[in-house]
């Protein structure tokens, strides 16, 4: 019997874009997208920021280390943090979740200030009872670490809980690890995997 439902946030409840993300910063140095993007896989200094090795100061200094001059940090954390849309179909379905009495759970690789952009535009974190995030754990999916760290706060046992991302590997990790989990393809797939489990959810026309 499922009692906590875990979500992914990037591309389950919002939508993003790596591109833009690149590309918004690259126009403050005077690079490209796929300039800043080489740069970036490279030096991997994204995946310390999104496992909290690199602070937002560190992050930073970092970056202009990297591109070699001086960026304006409120610029930069700007141009980082501006990629995302709600996807909106998403969010009445957290409410009918929460309505049924599940607990629900965020399990995400992300930074802090990919993190606190969405907590500032979108009315959808505070539906949430915890939040498991790589730069607050030091790990990130699909290492098992993260998945400990996610089982000390759903209050049941891994296979009470249901987990989706969009990341077929992060899948296959959590179902190793004991979880029930399926990879996300929309909304409507996601309704259809709640009825799978005899849990009926209305979803939007719209969605």
């Amino acid at each position: 019997m499922l009692k906590t439902f875990m979500f992914d946030l990037g591309n389950v409840l919002v939508h993003f874009s790596h591109d833009q993300m690149y590309r918004q910063m690259g126009a403050l140095c005077g690079l490209s997208g796929p300039e800043l993007r080489g740069m970036f896989d490279e030096s991997r200094i994204l995946h310390c920021f999104e496992t909290g090795q690199l602070n937002e100061s560190g992050f930073h200094i970092a970056f202009q280390n990297l591109v070699g001059r001086e960026v304006d940090f409120e610029r930069l954390r700007l141009a980082g943090a501006d990629i995302f849309t709600l996807h909106e179909a998403m969010v009445p379905l957290l409410s009918q979740l929460r309505a049924n009495g599940f607990r629900l759970v965020m399990l995400s690789n992300t930074c802090i200030s990919h993190f606190e952009h969405i907590q500032e535009q979108f009315p959808l974190l505070d539906q949430f009872d915890a939040h498991v995030l790589s730069y607050r754990t030091g790990c990130c999916k699909p290492e098992t670490a993260i998945f400990d760290a996610a089982w000390r706060v759903i209050d049941c046992e891994p296979e009470e809980c249901f987990f989706t991302d969009d990341l077929p590997e992060n899948v296959a990790a959590a179902r190793a690890y004991g979880f029930d989990a399926e990879v996300f393809i929309d909304a409507r797939s996601f309704v259809e995997n709640c009825r799978d489990r005899g849990l009926l959810l209305n979803l939007a026309e719209s969605a």
